[in-house]
């Protein structure tokens, strides 16, 4: 059986996107007559997602979409999978592609300089290099790299105020930067540049390149990657890991979490049951039965996949 390509992909645009909604038609169409499922999230700084299906039917929408005018770089990192991660195929409509809360950011002019794979171990290692992990705090804890350190942020849009405590006016500490598919990087970097900081890096193509390139060799990677979608994480080969997923506080689990008595399926977890009241776990509950009801009719419901497309990628 052939495996299904996943293609993480994005690009920051130079000049604001217009005709949205004619966008937005056009690509939805494309997913659904290639076959295709995911997400891919457009606004006016650009188009952001992870979709998957068959090699044939990728080729064709990252052709189309190279043959637009802004989008010729586009980027895409490429791993596989058994089954398609994605039920639906959806394109939405956003202020951000990534959501940092900070306003306009000229990212295709203030970008960061990009280190390839190949140097990145080089650049972590450096006693001078401050290596700072973009990425949300359960996502860092399956996996990261050696030295990086966690800013222990819940979502991006805290990374501006953990700069600023951070680095203060240090505007000439070198700092090297990552996330998984590199978006998240790329606004942050810019951002940064814009605020007067001179030496920041960031990992070009993010995790998912660098393990892609480095495959077979020693790297100062460690652990598992964690994606946003069905598979949750993937190894340092880009195959399904063994984590899952608490799909009500996002938060990734080994089989032993799942056997404790406060998880319950779609509703919590031993970590976040403490998290939400009562009204929210019935709420919970409610949905997790609606999804397992559209299961069985073999319809798809929004619930998990809707919650997995919707928080920051990449």
């Amino acid at each position: 059986m052939d495996r299904v390509v996943v293609a993480a992909m994005y690009h920051f645009v130079r000049q604001p996107l217009d005709n949205l909604l004619d966008l937005r038609r056009s690509l939805l169409s494309a997913m659904q007559d290639n076959g295709l499922r995911g997400t891919l999230l457009i606004a006016t700084e650009g188009i952001n997602g992870t979709i998957a299906g068959s090699k044939q039917g990728i080729d064709a929408i990252v052709a189309q979409l190279r043959a637009h005018a802004q989008f010729t770089d586009l980027q895409v990192k490429y791993s596989y999978n058994l089954s398609n991660p994605f039920q639906r195929a959806k394109v939405k409509l956003k202020k951000e592609i990534v959501t940092m809360g900070v306003g306009e950011v000229a990212v295709a002019e203030h970008t960061a300089e990009h280190v390839s794979p190949s140097d990145w171990d080089a650049l972590v290692a450096d006693p001078e290099c401050v290596v700072i992990d973009t990425r949300n705090d359960y996502e860092v804890e399956i996996g990261t790299f050696k030295g990086a350190i966690n800013p222990r942020t819940e979502t991006f849009r805290e990374f501006p105020e953990y700069i600023q405590e951070r680095f203060g006016d240090n505007k000439d500490q070198k700092i090297a930067m990552f996330c998984t598919g590199g978006i998240r990087c790329e606004k942050a970097s810019a951002y940064m540049k814009e605020q007067g900081y001179n030496n920041v890096y960031q990992l070009g193509g993010g995790v998912l390149q660098y393990l892609e390139d480095r495959q077979g060799e020693s790297s100062a990677w460690e652990g598992d990657l964690f994606v946003f979608d069905d598979r949750v994480a993937v190894d340092k080969d880009l195959n399904k890991s063994k984590y899952h997923q608490c799909y009500a506080c996002r938060r990734p689990l080994i089989s032993e979490d799942m056997q404790h008595p406060h998880y319950q399926e779609g509703v919590s977890c031993h970590r976040c049951f403490n998290e939400s009241s009562d009204a929210a776990k019935l709420r919970f509950a409610q949905r997790q039965k609606q999804m397992l009801l559209a299961k069985a009719r073999g319809v798809s419901h929004l619930g998990v996949n809707q919650r997995l497309s919707e928080v920051e990628k990449g």
